[in-house]
């Protein structure tokens, strides 16, 4: 019965492709055009749903947020700067390295709100949508054809850059999440891989 569950559950995240990209559970975010540019606020938001084996889940099939959007802690933060982040997205797999063609990779801020999503999102599981406000604080793009992303216009402070490869193996989405520190003026390369 329970291996019956899991064959179900693990459909039906593949189906959904649970988690499509950390950066959309962190904060419900938008798509960009692959030019490097920047996006926020208003724009094309992917919803994305799935239910992980083994989860309390909301209605959704989502696990639900322990955190309330914290007001005062994204008020306190800059929506745009003069930073710059560019890399490559490539995971790591027992047949070799899979290049992130055309993903979409999120930069959002670290708070406490985002720390949660991101914990679930590394444990396989995708928490209810994000709180709209956090949007305005997310900046997304696209990979090329290459794995690479450039965002620009960026804040200073410190983030989580997030996206997800399919694991041809499996057929699975892993996530990739890694922590990056900005500066006004700097550009910053991170290797977005696992």
């Amino acid at each position: 019965m329970t291996s019956t569950m899991n064959r179900v559950a693990t459909r039906a995240m593949r189906s959904a492709c649970l988690p499509i990209l950390t950066g959309l559970i962190l904060t419900g975010c938008q798509l960009l055009p692959p030019d490097g540019a920047t996006r926020r606020g208003p724009a094309e938001v992917i919803d994305i749903g799935g239910e992980a084996p083994g989860t309390a889940t909301s209605s959704q099939g989502r696990v639900p947020r322990q955190v309330s959007f914290p007001a005062d802690e994204y008020a306190a933060l800059e929506k745009t700067g003069s930073a710059a982040l560019s890399g490559r997205l490539t995971l790591n797999t027992a047949s070799g390295t899979v290049v992130g063609r055309g993903e979409t990779v999120s930069v959002a801020p670290i708070t406490t709100y985002s720390a949660e999503a991101a914990e679930q999102a590394l444990a396989g599981r995708a928490v209810e949508p994000a709180d709209p406000r956090a949007r305005a604080y997310t900046h997304t793009t696209r990979t090329d054809g290459d794995g690479y992303f450039v965002l620009r216009g960026l804040p200073s402070g410190s983030f989580y850059v997030s996206s997800s490869v399919v694991d041809p193996a499996s057929g699975q989405r892993r996530v990739i999440i890694h922590q990056v520190s900005l500066s006004d003026g700097r550009r910053h390369e991170v290797q977005l891989s696992r």
